[in-house]
């Protein structure tokens, strides 16, 4: 343990508190974020930030504090550290977010180096624990097992360290990556390696293709966001807080995270859901903005087998008069799984059907893989052999791994000059038509497992030069590989957008794209967990995601595949997807009646996308998820927090899926406020519950009072406002912002607002006498027909 403080010394933004046996740095920047690093432990190098590390909140001072402790003072946030290291964050006004107790470093009694040296034991990586965990609670904290102080100074990779943290007592813990059981974690333990579960997965499975060390605390007293930036393996447990606890006092919530080497740094945001996410966002990078075309309804299935397949599909939603804006090639259309290739038996003329589909408004996508075939005589492998781009082993020789292709070779995509030569291999993905690439199999995986489903933690990774090996690089594969791809298509097009989405990733991967569910199972539970993935990757800055809807396993039933279909509707990534193996997922094979309402469901999609295209670069711009939990903007409500089966679509509507079967009527739960059924335009009163209707046709949707939604009008596709109105007394308003045509200037913002006067809605528009789209007015009372009035 760090010991007794000693003292300290100020630096720009905080400063060093020296104990016996550590030492901590305090800082904070100049956007309030708070850094926490020990034993040297700096805020870079980091895969997660993005570009140079924030600048220090000259402002902020260090000052001692009482008993023998320090703290750091600043218009934002206090920090205070005691004695032997507990650090506290607090609002200015002095209420306590979070106390994180002193951490402990440990190794085997005996051991000559750390115990991480000979990689972790055991899947979870919780051996050689500090105290153990009895009847649900966490050991005494003082209680040490094991040699303390092992890791010494700089804390140096494969010390396996562990740090408790404790929380308000009402608050709801939130994030740690894609779980499917969320979005509000529960009591349990949370594994940080990404994981290909393997087939199919449900709410039970975990983990998944994403893990990340990141936090949404959501309390009475405020908002928090902590990151602790390790990309080792390692494991989260959560156990949730109770009031009145035992004779009348409350039980903090708490967190333990065990690590099995790397760094003890960490970040933390405090502020309003909206404050914290924008300050992510600046801390790792702007989310990546998708180009228009990829906020439509998408199409994709492994087996199509042919190009005449994909012609043929592609023409049923023309023939049925579907929108589709994209259609996605999975490996069957490789030669032989092999990556940057093509089978010119099935898929004759690719370009000529990228050509042909995109008259129709309709893109091509490409899967890509990360696995080579190992294959002497291939030119991708023997360029990358040839340059050394492969993960090696300790020896030096090419790790291999068994993976669609058969025997294959992995780039290292931690070493930037690997990140070039991959990025460059797009230039035949271009050339074949593709549009957009969706990376696969990037956890990364392989068949023939090494004591795990992927690389032996022994392989060795370049880390951009600072050398390493599997056990750090394995979490932030994923991500590197996207960066990889995102950056060449930078390079090659860089007029264009590039629409890339990963399944695996890490902190900071909104930078590159998004991701997607990966091979959730058909059933109920698995469009539950669809929900949960979504609002859970958004509250950890991963704004753009989906699920395959239907399933990725399995024939849903008509029911389940529309109410799927119908939630697509309104994610960020919309789009269908299936199994080789697995029942169709076009909407005419479900029967008329699913046609139909599926039909009604593009179409609805269609409309708002003018709406989805200001939320992408709302998102952009800060950080804010285009699927918001319905708390987002009344954290205090706490029956919201607990609210997990309804979702807000940016700040205007409230979207309320249907997500068990033979119903036609759902309870849902609106924040405060008036909203309108849109359907029926019959007004609600929040906070509260109600119960709306959810025929088969539909599921049930509301606004928000005073809203302005930018949507397409019927058939022309112009942007016209909706108009909700305010509530007596009240004002409102909306934004839209207008994509600009690739590679030209930059988007326009419009803003407006809505109030009432004399009896009659007024809209208006930011710097001009009257809206210049038409305007719409909905919610009316018949009374009213005519109570709009453009004009400021």
């Amino acid at each position: 343990m760090p010991g007794e403080a000693l003292g300290a010394e100020p630096e720009p933004g905080g400063g060093v508190v020296r104990f016996a046996r550590s030492s901590l740095r305090v800082r904070v920047a100049a956007g309030g974020a708070v850094f926490c690093g020990w034993d040297g432990a700096a805020p870079e190098p980091s895969y997660a930030l993005a570009g140079a590390c924030p600048e220090a909140d000259e402002r902020a001072v260090l000052e001692p504090d009482t008993d023998g402790g320090w703290r750091v003072v600043s218009e934002r946030v206090l920090v205070t550290v005691s004695r032997r290291g507990a650090v506290e964050v607090r609002t200015p006004g002095g209420v306590v977010l979070r106390r994180d107790l002193p951490p402990r470093w440990w190794e085997p009694v005996g051991a000559g180096g750390p115990a991480g040296a000979g990689g972790p034991a055991g899947a979870g990586g919780a051996v050689g624990a500090v105290g153990t965990v009895d009847a649900g609670r966490p050991a005494d904290a003082g209680r040490p097992t094991a040699l303390e102080g092992a890791a010494g100074p700089g804390g140096p990779p494969g010390g396996r360290w562990v740090q408790r943290s404790e929380v308000a007592a009402d608050a709801r813990f939130f994030g740690l990556g894609g779980r499917a059981s969320g979005p509000r974690l529960r009591d349990g333990a949370y594994r940080l390696w990404n994981t290909d579960p393997g087939g199919a997965f449900g709410p039970g499975d975990d983990p998944l293709y994403i893990t990340m060390p990141v936090q949404l605390v959501v309390a009475d007293a405020g908002t928090h966001l902590v990151f602790h930036d390790n990309s080792w393996d390692g494991r989260v447990t959560l156990w949730e807080g109770e009031e009145g606890a035992g004779s009348g006092h409350d039980r903090p919530g708490r967190c333990e995270v065990r690590m099995d080497g790397g760094p003890v740094r960490s970040w933390v945001l405090v502020g309003t859901p909206a404050r914290v996410l924008h300050g992510w966002a600046a801390l790792t990078g702007a989310p990546a903005l998708p180009p228009a075309w990829a906020l439509g309804p998408q199409h994709a299935r492994w087996g199509f087998g042919s190009e005449r397949e994909v012609r043929r599909v592609a023409a049923g939603y023309r023939e049925r008069d579907l929108p589709l804006s994209a259609v996605h090639l999975d490996i069957d259309h490789y030669r032989g799984h092999r990556v940057f290739s093509v089978d010119r038996e099935r898929f004759p003329d690719l370009p000529g059907l990228a050509a042909d589909l995109r008259e129709q408004g309709v893109r091509l996508v490409s899967i890509v893989d990360p696995a080579v075939k190992a294959e002497p005589g291939l030119a991708v492998y023997d360029e990358g052999a040839a340059a050394g781009a492969f993960v090696k082993d300790a020896q030096g020789r090419e790790v291999r791994g068994e993976v669609w292709p058969g025997e294959s070779v992995f780039p290292d995509f931690t070493d930037p000059q690997v990140r070039s030569w991959w990025g460059g291999l797009y230039t035949e993905r271009l050339a074949q038509g593709f549009a957009g690439f969706w990376h696969d199999m990037n956890e990364p995986v392989s068949f023939a497992p090494f004591g795990d489903p992927s690389l032996p933690r022994s392989a060795r990774h370049a880390l951009e030069g600072r050398g390493g090996d599997h056990r750090e690089a394995h979490n932030v594969y994923g991500l590197s590989m996207a960066r990889a791809g995102y950056e060449g298509l930078r390079r090659l097009r860089p007029r264009e957008r590039p629409f890339l989405f990963s399944r695996s990733g890490w902190a900071g991967m909104q930078r590159y794209g998004g991701t997607w569910s990966g091979d959730v199972a058909t059933g109920w539970p698995g469009l539950r967990a669809s929900l949960a993935l979504v609002l859970g990757l958004g509250l950890c800055g991963v704004p753009y995601s989906g699920p395959d809807v239907g399933g990725f396993t399995g024939s849903p039933s008509p029911e389940l595949y529309l109410r799927w279909f119908q939630l697509g509707a309104y994610l960020p990534l919309f789009r269908t997807h299936s199994a080789i193996t697995a029942g169709r997922r076009e909407p005419w094979e479900f029967g008329p009646e699913v046609l139909e309402h599926a039909r009604a469901a593009l179409r609805e999609r269609m409309r708002l996308l003018p709406y989805f295209v200001t939320l992408a670069h709302l998102a952009h711009r800060t950080g804010a998820p285009y699927v918001r939990p319905v708390w987002w903007r009344s954290p205090e409500d706490r029956a919201l927090r607990d609210c997990e089966d309804a979702f807000l679509l940016g700040d205007s509507l409230l979207v309320a899926p249907v997500l068990e079967p033979d119903a036609d009527r759902r309870a849902v739960r609106l924040p405060r406020g008036r909203w309108y059924d849109a359907a029926t335009g019959r007004a609600h009163e929040g906070p509260g519950q109600v119960l709306l209707d959810a025929p088969l046709s539909r599921i049930p949707v509301l606004v928000r009072a005073g809203s302005v939604v930018p949507v397409a009008s019927g058939g022309t596709g112009q942007v016209e406002l909706e108009v909700w109105p305010p509530a007596p007394g009240r004002t409102g308003g909306g934004v839209l912002i207008t994509d600009p045509e690739p590679g030209t200037g930059t988007a326009e913002v419009v803003r407006f607002t809505t109030k009432w006067r004399d009896g009659s809605v007024v809209v208006g528009q930011e710097g001009l006498p009257e809206p210049a789209y038409p305007v719409r007015l909905r919610g009316v009372p018949d009374a009213f027909p005519d109570a709009v009035v453009p004009g400021i």
